[in-house]
């Protein structure tokens, strides 16, 4: 659980990444002993998960964003995972319920490099099968203020 103070502070450290502690402890109105304090306690249950920079993989030459759904054959869903963790234009994979077993989210330099991206998640022999959609667009980017603010607000009944 997230109290009120943690909610903001987590909230001015979205909007100001680069901020400092001072000046944190200052817009926040509280010591800097309790900001940092509180980074830690956050930090050690994980609700902060890193404070590197977030990247934006067009910028890099990336501009292609994809999702693709896997089918895993029977009982191979470790060597799958073991094969995906080694071709780097996958950013992450989630496990899922329904048709397919993963979900892969995939960057590429243009749609013949997600192509060739895609042949070489399909030779592994653990995949059976994939289906991938392209992005167009991003009509809601990754967010989590709103999260933040639900976390510390009570339920309407």
């Amino acid at each position: 659980m997230l109290d009120a103070l943690d909610s903001r502070l987590l909230t001015t450290m979205r909007a100001n990444p680069r901020i400092g502690l001072t000046e944190l402890a200052r817009l926040l109105g509280v010591a800097r002993g309790t900001v940092q304090a509180r980074l830690d306690k956050l930090t050690a249950r994980g609700v902060i998960s890193d404070f590197g920079p977030t990247i934006t993989t067009e910028q890099i030459g990336y501009p292609i964003l994809a999702f693709a759904s896997l089918q895993i054959a029977q009982g191979r869903l470790t060597e799958a995972v073991r094969w995906l963790a080694d071709v780097p234009e996958i950013l992450e994979v989630h496990g899922t319920s329904g048709q397919a077993d993963l979900l892969c989210r995939v960057a590429a330099r243009s749609t013949p490099h997600l192509q060739e991206v895609i042949a070489r998640i399909l030779a592994s022999p653990a995949i059976q099968r994939t289906d991938t959609t392209i992005a167009l667009s991003t009509q809601i980017p990754f967010r989590i203020e709103p999260l933040l603010q639900a976390a510390v607000t009570p339920p309407t009944p």
